[in-house]
């Protein structure tokens, strides 16, 4: 194979001012291998929105949270402020707690309680996670982009878990099929069980139990489809992949930027992290140096 000379005009402009200057954007997720700088990214894409945009939000979905870390200030479940800023707010959710709050409004809206051995919505929640993987995610995602969309953000930056997780949280149309079929098997073997719950401890009865699932799981699905159609969108959605120069994490990301394809969503920009210019950062530190050497010596006295 030919060696090629390629000479810095030949090259795109090495930055992401293409997103900042499109103003339709609406979604933007960062992902890519673990601990390669995607919340870095993230921040850095935020803060620069937020001088161009009237309210920006970033959202965390990565279990192993760092937005509180990178902004040096305790962000929680709910939109957050970040100081030094008057319109952008960060967040990061659990898909635990969402879950766990999901299953006690449905209990508390039909009524229907568990015993020690967790039957009633408890064991039929249990049931349907253990059997569909992912359903979890895709009903916590789900509540998620509701409380997104009830909010006056302009843009939404994801800062998203490792690629595996990604890929999982494109795949939730997929998977919400998957349960209801999966729920309507379920129908008749759970409904003497929450029906001995429910006598028990005087809780809703099975259909009500069952129809509330139901129902959530049917309010789930429409929010993901309607979402699934923004995100196949390239003037409201985009998905930056960010890596690092080494064998695993480019093979990763052309992975990524594979199954993005398939999802039919947008993908123009690469972030490449770690890349040291020798000569040249040589160069601009000596600058550096000689512009600050005067605040150095009198900080060292």
């Amino acid at each position: 194979m030919a060696d090629y000379d390629y000479d810095d005009e030949d090259l795109p402009d090495p930055s992401l001012k293409n997103i900042i200057e499109q103003e339709s954007l609406q979604w933007i997720f960062v992902g890519g291998k673990g601990g390669v700088g995607k919340t870095t990214t993230s921040c850095c894409l935020g803060t620069q929105l937020a001088k161009h945009r009237k309210k920006v939000l970033i959202v965390s979905t990565d279990p192993a949270h760092n937005l509180s870390d990178a902004f040096c200030q305790k962000i929680g479940r709910d939109p957050t402020p970040i100081l030094g800023f008057d319109n952008l707010s960060a967040m990061e959710i659990d898909a635990t707690e969402d879950l766990d709050k999901m299953q006690r409004s449905m209990e508390d809206a039909t009524g229907a309680g568990q015993d020690d051995d967790g039957t009633g919505i408890q064991a039929l929640m249990s049931e349907l996670t253990n059997s569909i993987p992912g359903i979890d995610e895709a009903m916590s995602f789900s509540e998620l982009m509701k409380q997104v969309q009830n909010m006056d953000y302009d843009v939404v930056v994801f800062d998203t878990a490792p690629t595996g997780h990604t890929l999982r949280l494109l795949s939730f149309p997929t998977i919400l099929e998957k349960a209801f079929g999966k729920i309507m098997d379920l129908k008749d073997r759970f409904g003497g069980l929450i029906g001995q719950a429910s006598a028990l401890f005087g809780g809703g009865s099975p259909d009500q139990v069952q129809d509330a699932l139901i129902g959530r799981l049917e309010e789930t699905r429409e929010i993901i489809n309607k979402v699934n159609t923004a995100f196949q969108d390239p003037a409201l959605t985009t998905f930056v992949c960010v890596c690092i120069p080494e064998f695993l994490s480019i093979y990763e990301t052309e992975r990524l930027v594979q199954e993005l394809s398939k999802f039919g969503i947008d993908s123009h920009n690469i972030v490449v992290n770690q890349v040291l210019f020798p000569e040249k950062d040589a160069e601009e530190l000596g600058e550096w140096f000689d512009s600050n050497k005067d605040g150095l010596q009198s900080h060292k006295r």
